[in-house]
């Protein structure tokens, strides 16, 4: 009579798991807000810090490039440090993510929508 209680004991389970799962992302996106990661270009003559979703939050540009006749090389090397500053916060949010997966028993390398 109550055979097929087992499998609905085991969807209960995995529903359960998927909103546990669900509020850990949600709380990750949120944490991922406050990660900050710094990219810099020039030796560190410009820094950009963005957080691990890659928002640019902060350029800190060293006053002694400024010279008018080099204007293009500043605006290379700000592009360059933000960009690296971008590519960072990537690299972070994946290794909150797979450290995340992991906590959940989920296979390495499996990728979790960021």
């Amino acid at each position: 009579m109550f055979k097929n209680l087992g499998a609905m004991g085991d969807m209960a389970k995995m529903m359960k798991a998927a909103k546990e799962m669900q509020g850990k992302m949600a709380q990750l996106q949120e944490d991922m807000a406050n990660m900050m990661v710094e990219g810099e270009a020039g030796a560190g003559l410009v820094k950009a810090t963005a957080n691990a979703k890659g928002k640019v939050t902060k350029l800190d540009i060293d006053p002694s490039i400024f010279n008018a006749e080099e204007k293009e090389v500043v605006e290379d090397l700000i592009l360059a440090a933000i960009t690296d500053a971008q590519t960072r916060a990537q690299e972070r949010a994946k290794q909150e993510m797979n450290k995340l997966a992991e906590d959940m028993g989920l296979p390495a390398g499996m990728d979790l929508p960021l």
